[in-house]
């Protein structure tokens, strides 16, 4: 199975600014002596010591992740700006009417305001199915489709759609197994754990982490212990998480403890602070890594979700 990143930044879309992308030439011009670029080999050896911080971005558009599995099979959980991107990679392939499912983490703006630009959603042939356990979702992806906040309306949209409810427990969307977990957020969220070729994966975006998470209940034993991956809302430090505490979201420090507390390998922190440059959201990571190291205990691989990142779990 793979993963890939369409969007990793929270609460609203962050585009680099000119500001920021001025400060990353000049410091990467800075760095560079006379040896770095009197051949292309030496060039691109350059380009591979800079840090990750200044050559590339986190990116800006909010969440959107896509799996696939070894035969194809894909599933996207959630439709923030990200979406958009993955549409348009969808097109540029020219890919055949498809069926396309996507599950949904919750309904705040950051997580559906990239539906409406999301390609496949407009053409004739291809069918979208959305999932949530939230009684009669669909109003709530069709509201922002309408006059005046959008000129097409989600019923004009010219694939078919299918609104399906999901039930407690584990179900099936093709070769996926998938689990849900309700989570603390304002108006509510929830996480999915979705496995493919023994492979799995956790998406828990928009999550404040409590003691709930690190019982050891039957439904927590199945849904974390040992799961390959764990992507997770850390979009605070822990001092601000103090400030903001309830606000619904994670510090990288507790996103830490429930990695290690379940066994889990690769922690990815995701839903990044949209005031934060790409500078300090490397420096948490940093932090989270002595943290890690400081507890002494088993080890987790810690991770900054970057845009168009893709992995193999």
């Amino acid at each position: 199975m793979k993963m890939k990143f369409w969007g990793v930044r929270g609460s609203i879309p962050t585009p680099l600014s000119p500001e920021q992308l001025r400060r990353k030439i000049s410091a990467v011009v800075h760095r560079i002596t006379p040896k770095d670029i009197e051949s292309p080999q030496a060039r691109e050896r350059f380009m591979a010591r800079c840090p990750e911080s200044l050559f590339g971005t986190i990116g800006g558009n909010t969440a959107c992740l896509e799996l696939v599995t070894d035969n194809g099979q894909r599933l996207i959980i959630d439709a923030g700006t990200g979406i958009r991107e993955l549409g348009l990679s969808i097109a540029k392939r020219r890919v055949k009417p498809d069926i396309y499912d996507i599950l949904m983490t919750h309904f705040h703006w950051d997580h559906i305001q990239g539906l409406p630009f999301f390609i496949p959603l407009l053409k004739k042939g291809n069918t979208v199915r959305f999932y949530s356990p939230v009684p009669e979702f669909e109003k709530y992806l069709s509201e922002q489709m309408r006059s005046p906040f959008f000129p097409i309306t989600l019923d004009m949209a010219a694939s078919s759609k299918e609104f399906i409810g999901i039930p407690d427990g584990l179900f099936s969307i093709r070769e996926f197994e998938i689990r849900w977990k309700k989570m603390q957020h304002p108006g509510g969220s929830v996480s999915y754990k979705c496995t493919a070729g023994n492979k799995g994966v956790i998406f828990a975006t928009d999550t404040e982490i409590g003691q709930e998470e690190f019982s050891h209940t039957g439904e927590n034993e199945l849904f974390f212990r040992d799961t390959d991956i764990l992507i997770i809302d850390a979009q605070y430090t822990l001092r601000e998480y103090i400030d903001k505490t309830n606000w619904g979201h994670t510090s990288q420090n507790m996103a830490v403890d429930l990695a290690i507390a379940w066994n889990i390998k690769h922690l990815y922190f995701f839903h990044h602070e949209p005031i934060y440059t790409d500078n300090e959201i490397y420096r948490m990571r940093k932090s989270a890594e002595w943290y890690n190291q400081y507890l002494g205990r088993q080890l987790v691989e810690i991770h900054i979700a970057r845009e168009g990142q893709e992995i193999v779990v």
